[in-house]
């Protein structure tokens, strides 16, 4: 198991087993959980076992087994359609400070994730300096 915990994390509690939680996946890494309030039926969490805030707190070592994780849940559900979601810090709505996926069946149009797209006005100048300034910094 990661090293690095939170006392008052939630996520941190439910890996100490100090909350009781649906498990659907374990791993000394990972853990897999149902959301307690799902946007639809199999609605769920993959979580490292790492506490770090922002995905950019957890080393790369312990997010190996997110996604395959969070491939096999989707496969799992029967979900045709489904959203993989993880936000970082609050302004980007994330709730709990404990980097978490959500692996969200999309059912049909009133269950599941719903997404507004507020686009930008597409300006070909700044997106090459942009992407400039990012590969500088890779």
């Amino acid at each position: 198991m990661s090293s690095k915990m939170s006392a008052a994390c939630i996520f941190c509690k439910i890996i100490k087993g100090e909350i009781p939680c649906f498990k659907l996946f374990e791993s000394d890494k990972t853990l897999a959980f149902l959301d307690i309030n799902p946007l639809s039926k199999g609605h769920a969490l993959v979580i490292p076992k790492y506490h770090g805030e922002k995905l950019t707190d957890i080393p790369d070592d312990q997010l190996s087994e997110v996604l395959p994780i969070v491939k096999k849940l989707a496969a799992a559900t029967g979900a045709n359609d489904w959203n993989l979601l993880q936000n970082n810090g609050k302004l980007a709505h994330q709730e709990v400070g404990h980097v978490h996926f959500h692996m969200i069946p999309k059912p049909n149009d009133k269950e599941g994730l719903g997404i507004g797209w507020p686009m930008q006005k597409t300006d070909m100048d700044g997106l090459k300096k942009l992407s400039e300034e990012v590969k500088g910094k890779m």
